[in-house]
């Protein structure tokens, strides 16, 4: 299944599923209006053509006693191969980092952070990311609040 093949339906599951992951293929056919046998089916098409990756719980990191989320530009001292093989393994590492994504622009990466408070972020920031070897500079911004969270674009 190609990307032009997924029709209303399919992107009907795959909303259903974002917001309920363990829904039976009975509920999830009553919600989009189909039978259980072609919804099954759609629903193996799109694992086996990994438009659906996997399934997994989405866990509240406030009630697991993180409540402040900071994200982090890092700049490298230097943009070849072995540093950002080296920064990226580092950053695999270490618990408090959630999200990390090489970038393009000024900064070479953005990293979200959870913790439990400001004295856990100067910790994590002084004890750890600033001693990963080849880290040049950081940039932290801490957000006020979440707009919107979604874990895919459907359309």
């Amino acid at each position: 299944m190609s990307i032009s093949r997924i029709d209303s339906l399919d992107l009907r599951i795959l909303s259903e599923l974002q917001r309920d992951g363990r829904l039976s293929i009975q509920d999830l056919s009553k919600r989009i209006g189909l039978s259980p046998t072609p919804c099954a089916r759609r629903l193996r098409i799109l694992e086996q053509n990994r438009i659906i990756r996997g399934y997994s719980a989405i866990v509240d990191e406030v009630q697991l006693g993180f409540p402040i989320s900071v994200f982090v530009s890092v700049k490298l001292d230097h943009q070849i191969d072995d540093r950002l093989q080296l920064f990226e393994a580092a950053i695999r590492q270490i618990p408090e980092v959630t999200d990390c994504w090489l970038m393009t622009g000024g900064r070479d990466y953005l990293v979200r952070v959870a913790v439990a408070d400001l004295s856990e972020f100067e910790r994590f920031l002084t004890g750890k990311l600033t001693k990963v070897e080849g880290v040049a500079s950081i940039e932290s911004s801490i957000p006020i609040r979440r707009v919107k969270a979604e874990s895919a674009r459907l359309s």
